[in-house]
């Protein structure tokens, strides 16, 4: 199994900011891989540090992408089908933060890291009918600060990351998130289908 994950990590690293560009249109619509574009930004940017404007623009440009897709699917199913999309303690958070400010709540969701509900917001929003063009606006724009950040960090501590990273540890914590990964992917796609025929019929 690690030799699988190696192996996947090793292609979206030769890919590049194409890559980034795959990773970030895939884990923000209906697949579920947790600090993937995290990580890989980390990797790519502290082999490349003159690449970091590129890798943080591809990478963003994923992540609008991938919440399109979300925005269709939600922004058809509309406010009822949001307790199918959610669960109930999500929903009533979400419902209340996007109902105060919509625009903070999404900037603040795409700005911080795994497990803030970055996906919830993106549905909540979409459901509620908020601007499609605010929606992918702030979220790129939010998306590109983070990289960004993420990317600097990464090229002053990137080379001890990525050691940290291989430890024995941290491998195992992969390992398990990619298990629970594949889990949610897997209920993702078929919501995601689900949704998108209800949504047509």
């Amino acid at each position: 199994m690690n030799v699988i994950i190696n192996h996947l990590f090793a292609v979206f690293i030769r890919l590049g900011a194409f890559g980034l560009l795959i990773v970030g249109v895939l884990d923000d619509s209906f697949l579920f891989t947790p600090l993937g574009n995290d990580l890989l930004m980390v990797a790519l940017t502290a082999r490349n540090h003159r690449m970091l404007p590129v890798y943080a623009a591809m990478a963003s440009a994923g992540s609008v992408l991938g919440c399109l897709l979300i925005d269709w699917v939600s922004r058809n199913g509309g406010e009822k089908g949001l307790d199918k999309l959610l669960s109930g303690r999500e929903l009533n958070y979400v419902k209340r933060k996007v109902e105060n400010n919509a625009g903070w709540a999404l900037a603040w969701a795409s700005i911080l890291p795994p497990p803030f509900p970055f996906t919830a917001f993106v549905i909540g929003a979409a459901a509620f009918q908020y601007s499609r063009k605010k929606l992918l606006g702030i979220v790129g724009v939010a998306r590109l600060v983070r990289f960004f950040a993420l990317g600097l960090l990464a090229i002053a501590f990137g080379e001890s990351i990525l050691r940290w990273a291989k430890s024995p540890g941290v491998q195992t914590a992969i390992l398990v998130l990619v298990a629970i990964s594949v889990v949610g992917s897997v209920v993702s796609i078929v919501s995601w289908i689900k949704r998108s025929r209800e949504a047509r019929a």
